[in-house]
């Protein structure tokens, strides 16, 4: 355990800063989930309303990505390359949609 008071300090700081962390990831995986089962769903049945609940996910998703990027959470080449997935993802889906049509 340290004893001078700065580091002392700085470990509290750290571990203030592990769950910050540790809550936006978790965040951003659990709508990542939310997404790719909408999309799931979607292709399971393609309609307007389903397609509104991907963009919406999609959405929620991207916005916190690109929030954890901003407060150092994510490394910028880490959360490109999870909206990368996200829309990867769906166009998979609608391409194979589109062939079995």
């Amino acid at each position: 355990m340290a004893n001078i008071k700065s580091a002392i300090k700085r470990v509290q700081i750290t571990e203030r800063n592990r769950l910050r962390n540790k809550s936006y990831r978790s965040a951003v995986r659990t709508l990542m989930k939310r997404y790719f089962a909408a999309v799931d769903a979607y292709a399971a049945n393609p309609s307007d309303e389903s397609m509104q609940l991907v963009q919406a996910e999609m959405s929620a998703a991207y916005s916190k990505i690109d929030k954890a990027v901003k407060k150092g959470v994510l490394h910028p080449n880490n959360g490109a390359r999870k909206k990368s997935r996200l829309v990867k993802a769906l166009r998979m889906k609608q391409a194979s949609a589109q062939a079995a049509s």
